[in-house]
């Protein structure tokens, strides 16, 4: 097959950082996608339904023009927000959900929830209102090893919160693990978001030819056991499982550098890599549901009426990309794809 059609697909986690970097990364996700979950982890975290609206204008006006695309906003978690918080959020139209990241557990989450034990309270008041959880689901504990946190914030929390409160919708974003994997399937309230490069890659990646910064992203990538599980739900097209990016931009100097940066931008070439991986796998009849039905019905909202097409064209990616002012390394940096994608 050299060329195919699928539902226009959405981006379920992106970074679209801020400032000029905008122009950027709405014009990269803009390309592929027609809507994107945007994470909320600015510096100054979008923790209320003011700061999601004048964030939603600020992607917005960066769009290039006569480009379709939907930002989903998304509001940042943290000790401070509370029921009416939350209320206004879900009456506004535009934010999707709230988005939880344990106190310093990545890029910006200094302003985090401090103590997961609290969690129940916030959580009784959102399957009130049915307003989605999204979980960046690491432990901080520093006695954990950095390749079980996941596992470990599984079993010391998500699993009894899938138990106590089953009509609450909740999402395992990036998920990296078998042991991730099994528990999504073992609640049908939880959902999962798979990210390309969890799909591509295992640890290895890290270090091969030496220590490899542009590969290096949190939560950090697995063993191939763990990548295997994902690719197996991902090619299955597992209805709880569905397409979200982790798409990260940091600028080359910020990954190259003594205290590397956790991100990978693989936004502009996210669909050909898939197109490329699901091909190989002979399972390209279920790309579309992967990313563009699975998690519009996990989340409750229309198919797109858009098409995306996928072509066969070699191209080689550059070295690097623009990012505001500054340059950024691409996944798949000096690379050749076999498969193009474009909006129809």
């Amino acid at each position: 097959m050299n060329s195919f059609e699928i539902i226009c697909p959405d981006d379920w986690h992106v970074h679209l950082r801020e400032g000029a970097a905008l122009k950027d990364t709405v014009a990269a996700t803009a390309a592929h996608f027609e809507r994107a979950a945007v994470m909320p982890n600015l510096k100054s975290p979008v923790t209320t339904l003011e700061k999601a609206q004048a964030y939603r204008k600020a992607i917005l006006q960066a769009l290039p023009a006569g480009q379709r695309f939907t930002p989903l906003m998304l509001l940042y978690l943290c000790d401070e927000t509370n029921t009416a918080m939350l209320k206004a959020a879900q009456d506004s139209g535009i934010v999707m959900g709230v988005k939880l990241y344990p106190q310093h557990a990545t890029t910006n989450a200094s302003h985090g929830v401090s103590d997961l034990a609290k969690m129940p309270n916030i959580l009784a008041e959102m399957e009130t209102l049915g307003l989605p959880l999204m979980i960046h689901g690491e432990v901080t504990d520093p006695n954990v090893d950095v390749f079980d946190r996941e596992r470990f914030f599984i079993d010391r929390y998500l699993s009894q919160w899938a138990r106590q409160f089953p009509n609450l919708k909740m999402i395992l974003e990036h998920i990296t693990t078998a042991e991730g994997v099994a528990c999504v399937q073992a609640f049908p309230n939880l959902g999962g978001s798979i990210t390309v490069h969890h799909l591509l890659f295992n640890r290895n990646a890290l270090f091969t030819g030496g220590i490899r910064p542009h590969h290096y992203c949190l939560p950090v990538l697995k063993r191939e056991n763990h990548r295997l599980a994902l690719l197996n739900v991902a090619l299955k097209a597992d209805k709880q499982f569905f397409l979200g990016t982790d798409s990260a931009p940091h600028t080359v100097e910020s990954k190259e550098c003594s205290h590397g940066c956790a991100g990978i931008f693989s936004a502009p070439y996210a669909m050909p890599l898939l197109a490329d991986l699901f091909e190989k796998n002979q399972a390209l009849d279920k790309l579309e549901a992967f990313c563009s039905q699975n998690g519009a019905a996990f989340y409750g909202l229309p198919e797109n009426k858009t098409k995306l097409q996928l072509f066969k064209a070699t191209h080689t990616v550059p070295p690097t990309l623009s990012l505001g002012a500054h340059a950024v390394q691409p996944f798949f940096a000096n690379e050749t794809l076999a498969w193009q994608a474009r909006k129809i």
